[in-house]
């Protein structure tokens, strides 16, 4: 009887123990992880950040409905929704809020500045006040970046239109990591003597005035990590073909929808790295002990179909 005590206890201990992995030092201590979620707007490569992150989480064992409950709102890209659902999150007690892109960050940080914050994709956290050291994050808030080697992607852009001078910059100026990557991309133009043409947009509205406008300026565009672009990326992939100026975007999501080719990440990826950060908070570690994050894998990826168009072999050109 005392040996079935024994194994009865046993039992239990360790079913509390598995239990208690998963709800480590959250702020109810009940077991229960609240994860908060902010998204600026919706667009494929902040879904796709958004669903990696999520999946992840499943994957280490916080199941939605049953040890894990997540809020989840979308500011649609509207200011206002951002600073109101910034307070709505504060005010839920979270483990941990999460952040995707830099204007939800921002809001997230002023509005809730006790609750962890993780962000991703946002290319330049520092710029924007998230942190002020990358390596030791002080400022309540860590995360991963979706910062790509802009001068790789130039590079690559040259290697499938050797013959490419004058390159189009179009971007939404008013983007913080937009801007970023395009001083980049000026560096890099000036120190191989390749023309710069530069053109912005502020919404999706401008986009197929813009790129008809640059037909007969420029040999190819570059264009960075951009929300207002990913959104509009369909119509770039349709103009592009019509004006037969081949674009190179910063991400696989923009590539799919209407770019050539890059060297560059997958948001769900993206998403996945920043779950596997949530993960150590949930249970116990603090936001300044973890250094912000570096996409962990980059690579090429191809729009077979404008490959075809433009009469480029990525893979070949870039052996």
């Amino acid at each position: 009887m005392k040996l079935k005590h024994l194994v009865m206890a046993a039992a239990v201990a360790t079913l509390a123990i598995g239990l208690a992995a998963c709800g480590k030092n959250t702020k109810n201590g009940s077991g229960q992880a609240k994860v908060g979620i902010l998204q600026l707007i919706d667009q494929s490569a902040l879904d796709a950040a958004r669903k990696g992150f999520e999946q992840e989480l499943s994957k280490e064992g916080y199941k939605t409905g049953k040890n894990l409950t997540i809020n989840y709102v979308n500011a649609q890209g509207d200011q206002s929704n951002l600073s109101t659902m910034s307070q709505r999150l504060a005010g839920q007690g979270n483990d941990v809020n999460l952040a995707i892109a830099t204007p939800a960050a921002q809001a997230l940080q002023k509005a809730d500045p006790k609750t962890p914050l993780l962000f991703t994709a946002i290319t330049d956290p520092k710029s924007a006040g998230l942190v002020n050291n990358l390596n030791q994050p002080d400022k309540g808030a860590t995360g991963v970046t979706d910062m790509v080697d802009v001068n790789g992607q130039l590079k690559l852009l040259q290697q499938l239109f050797p013959k490419a001078k004058r390159i189009g910059l179009v971007f939404n100026a008013a983007e913080p990591n937009s801007v970023f990557q395009i001083k980049l991309a000026r560096k890099y133009l000036k120190a191989h003597n390749l023309t710069a043409v530069e053109k912005t947009v502020a919404t999706t509205n401008d986009v197929q005035q813009v790129m008809t406008s640059m037909k007969g300026k420029v040999d190819a565009i570059y264009m960075p990590a951009d929300n207002v672009l990913t959104a509009a990326m369909a119509t770039v992939g349709k103009v592009s073909e019509q004006i037969k100026v081949p674009v190179i975007p910063a991400t696989g999501p923009m590539v799919q929808l209407g770019g050539v080719a890059t060297n560059g990440i997958d948001y769900k990826d993206l998403g996945v790295q920043t779950a596997k950060m949530a993960v150590k908070i949930l249970k116990g570690k603090k936001v300044n002990e973890m250094a912000v994050e570096k996409p962990a894998k980059t690579k090429i990826i191809v729009n077979d179909k404008l490959a075809k168009v433009f009469n480029v072999d990525v893979k070949a050109a870039v052996k």
